[in-house]
């Protein structure tokens, strides 16, 4: 027995080792061989780990597999109603998600992560109210989660509720000042507020902290057009291209500028290569008034047909 005992303990081990390493085949190996050791088809936190594992490598029906046998051993296992949701929730399967986390919560009032992914499920599915609802609960419980506050922030924001979205993304940012995310955000909230010149400067500063996300030039670009600086646009579209070469909408946009600008040899290089990297673009650029001084040029026409 004790030496049964010995070879359940030493499989665990080896494959917790093996997971630390983010080795998870390996760890699963070892796993399953704790698993065979009698009396570990009884072990909780094994079972737990196993799930845990065939979730992050995508195998979700094996990882409820292994849930289901920990809440045949104890039905008020909240993990593993937690563990459950989580499977669902990378499924996309949000509805029954969203039961399960709320059966983890039942079981632990406390469950701060099962309030936070319990609310990102209704933003999920669109019930708005009741993800704000979840998001604030998480707030009251932990006052200093960074994600929780931008999240809402965001919610507020779509909701057009923006001087609520204005003091998520404030409080967001006392908490991580640098985080790229947040500042691209208060730059969106800042726009929508009117305030376009503190805008700019927020996505500026967020795209020093993560030249690799797309969406703070592209809404720097915005910002420029609308302001009637075609050239300013198109240099902060090439910034972006620079560090996000197969992103279709920055080479679109930078056409839509070139167009404006009567531009038409970056204009048509542009246009190819965002309809090359997504051809869904090409009906939407059809019925696109900004690249309306290209349509009588043989270039277009020969590539895109007539107008």
């Amino acid at each position: 027995m004790k030496d049964n005992q010995y070879m359940l303990e030493n499989y665990k081990i080896i494959g917790n080792k093996f997971k630390e390493e983010d080795q998870l085949e390996k760890a699963l190996h070892f796993y399953n061989k704790a698993y065979d050791c009698k009396g570990g088809n009884k072990d909780i936190e094994l079972l737990l780990n196993m799930g845990l594992l065939y979730d992050e490598l995508g195998q979700f029906d094996l990882a409820k597999i292994k849930y289901e046998e920990v809440l045949h051993i104890d039905a008020k296992e909240a993990r593993a109603y937690y563990s459950m949701a989580v499977a669902y929730d990378n499924e996309k399967n949000y509805i029954e998600a969203i039961k399960y986390y709320k059966k983890a919560i039942e079981i632990d009032p406390y469950y701060d992560r099962a309030y936070f992914f319990l609310a990102n499920a209704y933003d999920e599915i669109g019930e708005k109210e009741k993800a704000i609802q979840y998001y604030n609960k998480v707030i009251e419980m932990i006052s200093d989660d960074f994600w929780a506050y931008v999240n809402l922030g965001s919610i507020y924001e779509e909701t057009n509720q923006d001087d609520l979205a204005l003091q998520m993304m404030e409080q967001a940012l006392i908490l991580d000042p640098q985080h790229y995310k947040a500042l691209f955000n208060m730059g969106v909230i800042l726009k929508k507020l009117g305030k376009k010149h503190e805008a700019i400067n927020y996505y500026r500063l967020s795209i020093e902290e993560n030249p690799y996300f797309p969406y703070s030039y592209f809404n720097l670009a915005i910002i420029y057009k609308e302001n009637g600086d075609y050239t300013k646009g198109i240099e902060a579209l090439t910034e972006a291209i620079n560090y996000n070469k197969d992103v279709a909408v920055l080479y679109y946009n930078r056409a839509c500028l070139y167009s404006l600008l009567e531009h038409s040899e970056g204009a048509m290089k542009d246009l190819i290569k965002a309809t090359e990297i997504d051809n869904n673009l090409i009906q939407y650029m059809k019925e696109d008034e900004e690249l309306n001084f290209l349509r009588d040029f043989e270039a277009y026409k020969a590539v895109f047909g007539e107008a």
